[in-house]
Order: C-alpha cells, then structure tokens, then sequence
C-alpha cells in the first residue's frame, strides 16, 4: 500500500502524531477496520450499518467561518454564515493537534471536490473513525493510483467527533463545532459523528471558490436524457432530488452538487447520499438496491441483531437515516460524472401548506425568483431539533451551504440559463388536498409522469392556467395525469380554507424576499406574487 502513500506527508502540514496512520485504504481494509474497532456492523447483503449517537443530522447552529482578510468582504455574514474570531480559531486548532497526537490510529483520504479537472480542489480529510473515512472516500472523487503518489493538498479537514469543544475558549456555541477558516484552507469537525458535516464543507468551499471564475456551484441532482439532453433538479433535503434524478431511463450525473460551466455540468461528488427511511423497492428500485451492497455504508437504519436484516421503515434511531453509496451503484451513472449544458432546469419544494400545484411552468425572471426565495418544508430529522415538517426559506435551495451573498448565485443562474435558452419548471413533492396533517404527500408515480412531460417537450404543448397567486403557468391537463390534482384548490374539501392558506404563503413569499430586491432587477422583482394580508409565522 506504500504507493498509495504521498510524498506530501501530514508533517508537512505542521500535524504531528504517534499514531498508526492508515492513508489512502480501499472500500474493504477500511470496512474491515470499522468491524474490528466495533464502530459498525454488517448488515445480511453487505452494508455497513453504523450509529451517529446523538447527532443524526447536521448541526446547522453550530457552524463558524473565520472573518479574516479573506472573508471580511467576500462572506454573507448573518444568521447561516456566523463568525469566529481568528484567534479563537488558532485555540481550537492548536487543541486539535494535541488531540490527534493521543489517537492510535488515524485514517487519511485525499481525494477531489470536482469531477471537471479544471475545477477541482484537492482535500485532504483526517479522520479518527475508519467508517467516516469510508463515508467521505465514497461521497468524494477518487483520484486515480498514480495521482496519490503526488498529491499535494489545497485544503484539510479534521474531523474528530470525540472532541469536545470549549465555548469560552474557542468562541463556539457548545461541545460540538464546524469551523472554517478559508485563508488558512483548514475546516475542523468535532463533537458530532454525523458524517454528512464532511461532505456539505466541501460544498460550501466549492461554493466560496468557483463563482469568481464563473461556475455555477448548484445544491441539486442532474441526469441525462437518452437524447442527450441534461436536467438539473434544485431542491433541499427531503425535497425529491435523489428520488427524481434515479430515473432508470435517464443517466444519472449526481444527486446533489454540481457545477455549470461554459461546456459542462460535472458532479462535485463521486457517490451519493440518499435518505433510507421508509424507502420502497417499487418505488425507488435503484436506490433501494443499494441498501444490498457490501461498500453501501447505512447511518441509524434500524436492523435486527441476530438476523441483520434491515428495517428501513423504522425511524425510532432517526428519520434522517441515510445511505451513501458509490455513484456506480447506479446502473445507469455517468461514467465520468458529466453531461452536457442543460435544457432544463427543476425547482423541487415540498410544499408544506399544500398551496402549490404539482408542476408549474417559470419564465426566466420568476425562475431566479423562485431560486433567491428557495420555498420548500424543513423535513424531520434533517437538522437537530426539527421533529416535524415546517415551512422555510433557504435561499438557492442550500443557504446552509451558500458563504457568497444569494444574489452571487442567483445573477450566475440567470445569466447561465439565459444563455442555454433553458426551460424551467417548479415541482411541488410536498402535501395535495391539504396541509401537513391534514393533505396526504403528492404521489410519486404523478410526480415522474409529469417530470417525463417536461422533460421530453411535451409539456410545453399542454394548454396553460394562470396561477391566480403566483402568477406561473399551470398545465391543466396531461396525458396519464389525473387532471384533479393539477389543481391543488379543488383538492381541498374547504376551498376557503384553501384560499385563506395561500393567501398566507404568498405574504411570507413577499415578506422573505424584501432582503434580496435591491439586488435583483425590475423584472425579478415583478415576477413574484403580491401581498395579500398581514404575513403570519412560517409554520405548517
């Protein structure tokens, strides 16, 4: 294995340790290592089913960027990208180290943000827990054998979940921290096992470093068309992004980052990330499949002791349960993780409020509008606290993720869809004859039918209504489509009530994106809906 070791050595990065370091492993010695040190067990067809103890889901609040030279003008400081003061950052650091020298063993990956050589960024990621180094190898992209030897990397990440951090000596919130400091190219990760930290901190480096070079960084899925024609699915966790783009008539690019450039749309990634609770074999057969690989790692599905078989149904560890998995466990996956520009582009949301109808057609500025406004429902398990559906705003579909201000990203999506000449359509996941808890979730089997439709062109023939709230085109009749649900007022058993909601929806629509209008045109502006009444809280 000493080939796969680089001559640029964790000494050069100032990192001493007297601990058996372990660079480079494959999917099996690294598996083998996680059984044998009991941070997981394997499940009856293959899978390695590990626990994240407390944190099943990412820890949002707890999430700090340096304010340095680099930073000071370049961050949208606010509530997502919070600040740490460099000297704060050096303790925390300098107690990393001390840390890392009283591990036994360490496990080191270097691997690329990017699948486009032109804009990829080498990472090196530490790791004291052998799955979490699984997990990141097999989320990340794998550089070839003769690329290790050479490997030189740009930025490192540290990720020790039985560090405990200090908040008065390191300026965090508590025990657990993600700190960035993007002018000495170093994220530490600690007091939380959640893998998932790891891999949205390369997002959000991409994020920071391709915007300047013109790349759109997009939190989204994308496949291709068997004409050759790429979609691009924008949407937050929960949302369909990882459902939708599993198409077994579409080939899959990637399930979550993504990049546009001048020629391509490349993945960030190497694998994907898709939640297991409650997954269906008929519904989502690809996915499903994958819960039976061996090099499949699953986090908090549930799985019976003695037989080991899984119950994905079961949501007593947590209802963010999820699998990462090589991105050739897809059958039909891009062999090099690219496609070509896009000719359409698909705005997921799940609709806690059951306003939204189930696909509604943008013209460009209400496309950018809709991109900045990022309506979807905070979906339970994805972030600490959060036990049932609600109603939010995340900017560019990935706030959390988005260090630049929204408008950075949004004028990109613009400009790029401009010059593609790309279609774009809004897709409501979420709930159709009701609210949360009273409405039931939009059938899938309607949802790809009416996907198919847009994608394939037919849809642009269907005959159109004007959404009287918003103002977008809403088909009102597709073949295989039962007609009713195209219209989410007549599927509510008090129109009233339904009338009430939405009026509700559009207000806190109008009420979000007042911060974002002297950053946008006049046409972004007049593309979105008018208030109706007094804006009410954000929950379902």
């Amino acid at each position: 294995m000493t080939d796969r070791i680089p001559k640029h050595g964790l000494d050069a990065q100032g990192i001493t340790t007297a601990a058996e370091l372990h660079w480079n492993l494959t999917t099996a010695p690294l598996v083998e290592h996680a059984v044998r040190r009991a941070e997981g067990l394997l499940a009856k067809d293959g899978p390695l089913v590990v626990r994240t103890g407390a944190h099943t889901g990412r820890s949002a609040q707890d999430r700090f960027i340096v304010r340095d030279s680099t930073s000071e003008r370049t961050v949208w400081w606010g509530k997502t990208n919070k600040p740490m003061d460099g000297e704060a950052f050096d303790r925390l650091h300098q107690d990393f180290l001390a840390a890392l020298g009283t591990k036994d063993k360490l496990f080191v990956a270097d691997l690329f943000g990017g699948s486009e050589p032109e804009h990829r960024v080498r990472v090196r990621v530490i790791n004291e827990l052998a799955w979490h180094n699984l997990f990141i190898r097999t989320l990340l992209v794998r550089p070839e054998a003769d690329e290790l030897a050479d490997f030189d990397p740009e930025y490192t990440i540290i990720d020790l979940p039985t560090f405990q951090a200090d908040p008065e000596r390191h300026g965090c919130r508590g025990a657990t921290v993600i700190a960035v400091n993007l002018e000495k190219k170093l994220i530490l990760i600690g007091g939380t096992a959640y893998a998932g930290e790891m891999k949205k901190s390369v997002f959000g480096l991409l994020n920071f470093l391709l915007p300047p070079h013109g790349i759109m960084p997009m939190h989204c899925s994308a496949n291709i068309g068997p004409d050759g024609d790429t979609a691009i699915f924008f949407g937050l966790s929960g949302t369909g992004k990882t459902t939708l783009s599993a198409d077994p008539n579409r080939t899959l690019i990637g399930d979550d980052e993504h990049g546009w450039s001048d020629t391509h749309v490349f993945n960030f990634e190497g694998g994907c990330y898709a939640k297991m609770i409650r997954l269906s074999a008929d519904a989502e057969p690809e996915i499903f499949a994958t819960t039976k690989r061996f090099g499949t790692v699953l986090e908090n599905v549930v799985m019976d002791p003695v037989t080991r078989e899984l119950d994905l149904d079961d949501g007593s560890l947590a209802e963010n349960s999820r699998g990462a998995y090589p991105i050739e466990f897809i059958p039909n996956s891009s062999a090099d993780n690219m496609g070509p520009l896009p000719k359409n582009v698909v705005m997921l949301t799940a609709d806690a409020f059951g306003v939204l109808p189930p696909i509604a057609r943008l013209t460009p500025d209400q496309a950018m509008y809709h991109f900045l406004s990022g309506y979807t429902a905070k979906v339970a398990g994805t972030e600490i606290g959060v036990t049932e559906p609600e109603a939010t705003f995340s900017t560019c579909f990935g706030a959390p993720f988005m260090p630049r201000h929204p408008s950075v990203y949004g004028n990109l999506l613009k400009k790029r869809i401009a010059e593609a000449g790309v279609d774009c359509w809004l897709v409501n996941t979420g709930w159709t004859g009701g609210k949360y808890g009273v409405g039931q979730r939009m059938p899938i089997q309607a949802t790809r039918a009416l996907l198919n439709a847009a994608l394939d062109g037919s849809l642009k023939n269907a005959n159109f209504r004007k959404d009287p709230n918003f103002g977008f085109d809403v088909p009102v009749a597709v073949p295989g489509v039962d007609s009713g649900i195209l219209d989410p007022r007549g599927t509510w058993a008090d129109m009233d009530e339904y009338d009430r909601t939405a009026a509700r929806l559009v207000d806190l629509f109008v009420a979000n994106f007042a911060e974002f209008a002297e950053h946008v045109d006049e046409g972004v502006r007049q593309s979105g809906p008018k208030a109706r009444q007094p804006a009410a809280p954000a929950t379902a």
